[in-house]
């Protein structure tokens, strides 16, 4: 399988730009907000579902080679880390963005802000999941699925929101222009 040039580097600027946002903290009631989301979300609106899960891989694989892309640094360890699972969620969620972005008629706010809601319960969904795991299970703390989205999801919430309406925004306005390029 070949690909362009320009896919190859955009992709590799998205898993990079992944690992820059999980270092940029906006502060933001009740917790700071990063930019990796926001990555994700671009990854997989602009690159498609393909290259913007592979670059989302290759985030994850920077940090599990032992980069320290991760905001808890990074090493083959993560994986046993609470957060894992939302960088697998990143992976996915980047892929059903994509998915989504490819099969629309029309590049627009609609049709992007509807992928990057979908890639957001695929990310939160993974990531609560593995939270649940490693909390009861590799932890050891007795952990309900409640406790779990009170402090692993909710407070995420508004502040995708906000990531999603820019990357709605700016996918729809640049997303022509990229593919012609």
């Amino acid at each position: 399988m070949r690909f362009p040039a320009k896919t190859m580097t955009l992709t590799a600027l998205f898993a990079v730009l992944t690992a820059v946002g999980a270092f940029i903290r906006v502060p933001f009631p009740p917790v700071p907000i990063t930019l990796q989301t926001l990555f994700v979300f671009l990854s997989g609106t602009l690159l498609g579902s393909r290259m913007g899960a592979l670059s989302q891989i290759l985030y994850v694989g920077m940090g599990l080679i032992g980069l320290p892309v991760f905001t808890g640094g990074g090493g083959p360890q993560y994986i046993l880390h609470p957060t894992f699972g939302y960088l697998l969620g990143f992976i996915a969620g980047a892929w059903t963005i994509g998915f989504i972005s490819e099969r629309a008629r029309k590049n627009s706010f609609t049709v992007f802000m509807i992928a990057c809601l979908s890639g957001t319960a695929v990310i939160y969904s993974l990531g609560a999941a593995g939270l649940y795991i490693n909390l009861n299970y590799v932890a050891g703390k007795a952990t309900t699925l409640r406790q779990v989205l009170e402090f692993g999801v909710i407070p995420f919430v508004a502040g995708d929101i906000l990531k999603m309406l820019g990357t709605a925004v700016l996918a729809s306005r640049v997303k022509d222009r990229l593919t012609r390029v």
